[in-house]
C-alpha cells in the first residue's frame, strides 16, 4: 500500500513538473500580428481573453499552414542517414553529438549539464548549444512516427530554456577565445547565447518545427513556449549582431530565415530586411573583386558562398528575390569560380589556414545546388555532374591577384599538375601567417598538403596544439629562427600564367629586416622551379620548410635529395641548391585531415645562418613522375651573383639538359 502510495505521489509530482515545464504563455500573443491572413481564429480567442482556445487556434493555423516555403527539406520525402539515426537515438539516453572531433559522443546525464565541459576546448562547449541531434530526432519521429522522439525533444527542448537563461555580458566576452576567462552565469551565456549558436539555434527550428508540429508532444503549451523563446533569439542577435567575418554572416542569413518563416511575428519583416541589409553590404565589404573571401581561408569562403546562397533560395521560395541586386547574385558566382580554381581534380581544396580537408560527395552536393541556381552555367554543370555533362572552366592556371591565391595547373583530370600558391594580404581570425606556402597534386595525391588547423581555441593544452599547426613553420615556406612572421602582407610583382614557362613572383615583409621573395617556374607545365631570397640586415637562421604527405621519404642529407615512395603512380623527387652553405635538418611534421585528427608526415627545413646583411638564396627543384624507381638528375646556379631587385637569372640542368629560366621586372 505505502509502495503504491509512493508511485502515486511520484505521478502528481511529475505531473506538476511537466505542467510547470510547460505552462500556457499567453503573452506569445502579444508578440504576434494577429491581423496576418489565417489568425482570425486566434484573434477572435484573444479578444476574449480565452487563451486556451487562442492556443489551440493557432496551433491548429500551424499545422494547416500553407504557402510558406522552406528550402531545406521536402516533407513528403524525408530521408535519415544512419549517422543521424544513431544521433537520434542516442540523445534519447542524454548522449548528445556535439562535435565530430570528440568521439564517441559524451553522455550528459539523466538530469542533463548543460554546463559539462569535459576537455576544455571552446568547441566542445559552443557546439553543444547548437542541438545538432535535434533535426535527426525530427526525421526519426516522422519516419518511425514513434513519439518517444518528439517527446524527448519537447523535454530537451524545455529543460535547455530553463537551465540556460538569458542574462546580460559584454558582448566581447561572447568571442573570449581562452577558457577560464569568465566565471559564474556569465561564463555559461557566453557559450549558450554567444550571437553565433543562437543563430545557429535559429535557423535549425524552423525545420524542427516542421518536423516536430504534428506530434502529441507538441501542445498549445508547449508552442507558446517555443515561440516566446524563438522571438527572444531574434531580438538577441539583432542586439548583438558580431562586428564581421563569417559569423556575421552566418547570423544575417539566419535572421532572414526566421523573419521568412515566421511571418506571424510583428517584427518578421524587420528582421528579415535587417539580415538581407547586412548580407547585401558584407558581400561588397567581404569578398575582393577577385572572388576570394577576405579570411583567405578555403572553408569558410566555401561557408560564405553557401550563407549567400541558402539566402537566395529562402528568397526563391517565399517570393522576395527582388530584394537581392543582381550585383549580390553575380558575386556568388564569381566566389564560386574562384572556388573551383583552387580546388583540386579530387574535389578538396587546399588546407590553407583553418581550412578542412573536405569531403568529394559533400563537394559534388554544392555545386549541384549552386547549379539551381545558375542553370545555364556550363562549367558549373561540369563539376556538378562530375564531368559528364557541360565543360570546365576555360582557363588552366589562374591568379586571384587581390586575394593572393595562384594556380598553376596543366589539365582538370585526376592526373593533372597542379599547384596552389597562397600569398596574399592579412587576412581575418581563420588566416593563419602562411605567406607563400603551396600544395601541389600530382595525378592522384596531394604531395605537400598543407597542415592544417587541428583544432580552435580553449585552455592551454588547446592552445599549445593549435599554435604547433598554425606556425610559419608548419608551412611550406621561409622562416628566420622558426618564428611566426611579424607582418603578411605579400605583394604580387609578377605573374605569367601562359607558355611552357609560366611565372610567379611574390614578395613579403615577413620580418623587420628580412622580406622574402619566392619566384615559382611551372616549366613545360610539368615541373616546378622554386627561388627563395631572404634580403635585408636581419641575422639568425634561415629556414626554407617542406612537409610532405605521409608515406614513405628518402632523405639524402648529403645532396639535399628528398625522393618519395609512395604506393602508386604518384612520386616526386625534390633538390634543394642554396647558394651559400646549407644544413638539412629533419623535424616533427603533423598534418591535419580534420578537427582532432593528425597524421604524421615527413617535414624538413633546409638551414643557412645569415651572419650579415647579404642574401640568402634558394633554388628548389620538385619534380612530380609516375615512377618512383628512377629520377632525373638535377643542377642549379644562380646567374646573377647577388640580389637584383629587377629580377633573377637562373640555369638548371635536368639530366644534363641544361636551361636558363628568368624573369625582369
Amino acid at each position: 500500500m505505502k509502495i503504491a502510495k509512493y508511485f502515486l505521489c511520484l505521478a502528481l509530482l511529475l505531473v506538476a513538473i511537466s505542467a510547470e515545464a510547460q505552462q500556457l504563455r499567453k503573452e506569445a500573443f502579444d508578440l504576434l500580428n494577429l491581423d496576418y491572413p489565417g489568425l482570425e481564429k486566434v484573434k477572435a480567442a484573444c479578444a476574449q481573453q480565452q487563451w486556451d482556445k487562442a492556443a489551440q487556434a493557432l496551433l491548429d493555423y500551424y499545422r494547416q499552414r500553407t504557402g510558406i516555403g522552406h528550402p531545406d527539406i521536402n516533407l513528403k520525402n524525408i530521408k535519415i542517414s544512419k549517422e543521424e539515426q544513431k544521433w537520434a537515438d542516442d540523445a534519447l539516453e542524454h548522449t548528445f553529438f556535439v562535435h565530430k572531433g570528440y568521439q564517441p559522443s559524451y553522455n550528459y546525464g539523466k538530469d542533463i549539464n548543460w554546463q559539462y565541459w569535459p576537455v576544455q576546448d571552446n568547441e566542445l562547449r559552443w557546439q553543444l548549444h547548437r542541438h545538432k541531434w535535434f533535426t535527426p530526432m525530427g526525421k526519426a519521429y516522422r519516419i518511425s512516427g514513434d513519439e518517444k522522439y518528439a517527446k524527448e525533444w519537447a523535454y530537451q527542448y524545455m529543460d535547455w530554456i530553463k537551465k540556460n537563461p538569458l542574462t546580460t555580458v559584454e558582448k566581447e566576452e561572447y568571442e573570449l577565445v581562452s577558457a577560464g576567462e569568465v566565471k559564474g552565469n556569465a561564463e555559461n551565456v557566453r557559450f549558450a547565447w554567444r550571437p553565433l549558436e543562437v543563430s545557429n539555434r535559429l535557423q535549425d527550428q524552423t525545420l524542427q518545427f516542421l518536423l516536430f508540429i504534428p506530434s502529441q508532444a507538441f501542445t498549445p503549451e508547449f508552442l507558446t513556449e517555443f515561440l516566446i523563446n524563438y522571438h527572444r533569439h531574434a531580438l538577441h542577435i539583432l542586439g548583438n549582431y558580431s562586428d564581421q567575418g563569417n559569423h556575421l554572416l552566418f547570423e544575417a542569413q539566419r535572421m532572414v530565415y526566421a523573419g521568412a518563416f515566421f511571418p506571424e511575428f510583428k517584427e518578421a519583416t524587420g528582421w528579415r530586411e535587417s539580415g538581407i541589409s547586412i548580407l547585401n553590404r558584407e558581400i561588397k565589404k567581404q569578398v575582393y573583386p577577385d572572388g576570394g573571401q577576405y579570411e583567405l581561408d578555403p572553408h569558410y569562403h566555401l561557408a560564405a558562398i553557401n550563407i549567400f546562397c541558402k539566402a537566395l533560395r529562402m528568397a526563391d521560395v517565399n517570393g522576395f528575390r527582388q530584394e537581392f541586386p543582381v550585383e549580390y547574385v553575380n558575386t556568388v558566382k564569381n566566389m564560386i569560380e574562384f572556388y573551383s580554381n583552387i580546388c583540386f581534380p579530387d574535389y578538396s581544396n587546399p588546407c590553407f589556414s583553418d581550412a578542412k580537408l573536405g569531403d568529394r560527395p559533400a563537394e559534388v552536393r554544392n555545386y549541384q545546388d549552386w547549379l539551381k541556381l545558375f542553370p545555364d552555367c556550363d562549367w558549373i554543370r561540369y563539376y556538378a555532374t562530375e564531368g559528364r555533362e557541360g565543360s570546365p572552366l576555360p582557363n588552366l592556371s589562374h591568379g586571384a591577384l587581390t586575394s593572393g591565391f595562384f594556380t598553376f595547373r596543366n589539365g582538370w583530370k585526376q592526373d593533372a599538375t597542379v599547384m596552389v600558391v597562397k600569398a596574399g594580404p592579412k587576412g581575418e581570425w581563420h588566416c593563419q601567417p602562411d605567406n607563400g606556402t603551396f600544395e601541389l597534386w600530382f595525378n592522384g595525391r596531394n604531395l605537400f598538403p598543407d597542415s592544417g588547423s587541428y583544432v580552435y581555441a580553449g585552455d592551454d593544452e588547446v592552445m599549445k596544439l593549435r599554435n604547433w599547426f598554425r606556425r610559419t613553420s608548419s608551412h611550406n615556406t621561409l622562416t628566420l629562427d622558426e618564428k611566426n612572421l611579424q607582418t603578411t602582407q605579400s605583394v604580387t610583382k609578377l605573374w605569367q600564367p601562359e607558355g611552357n614557362e609560366q611565372i610567379l613572383v611574390t614578395e613579403n615583409p615577413h620580418y623587420e629586416g628580412l622580406k622574402h621573395r619566392r619566384s615559382v617556374f611551372f616549366v613545360d607545365q610539368s615541373y616546378f622551379v622554386i627561388v627563395d631570397e631572404a634580403v635585408g640586415d636581419a641575422k639568425g637562421t634561415v629556414n626554407l620548410n617542406y612537409h610532405l604527405c605521409e608515406g614513405t621519404v628518402n632523405v639524402d642529407g648529403k645532396n639535399h635529395i628528398l625522393t618519395t615512395a609512395y604506393d602508386g603512380p604518384s612520386n616526386m623527387k625534390l633538390q634543394c641548391f642554396a647558394e651559400k652553405k646549407a644544413s638539412i635538418r629533419e623535424k616533427e611534421g603533423w598534418r591535419s585531415t580534420a578537427y582532432r585528427v593528425r597524421v604524421p608526415r615527413t617535414s624538413v627545413s633546409f638551414d643557412v645562418d645569415k651572419k650579415d646583411s647579404e642574401a640568402v638564396r634558394y633554388i628548389t627543384i620538385i619534380y612530380p613522375s609516375k615512377n618512383a624507381a628512377s629520377f632525373p638528375a638535377f643542377k642549379a646556379k644562380f646567374l646573377n651573383k647577388k640580389f637584383d631587385e629587377n629580377g633573377v637569372k637562373i640555369e638548371i640542368s635536368v639530366d644534363g639538359k641544361k636551361r636558363q629560366l628568368e624573369y625582369k621586372l
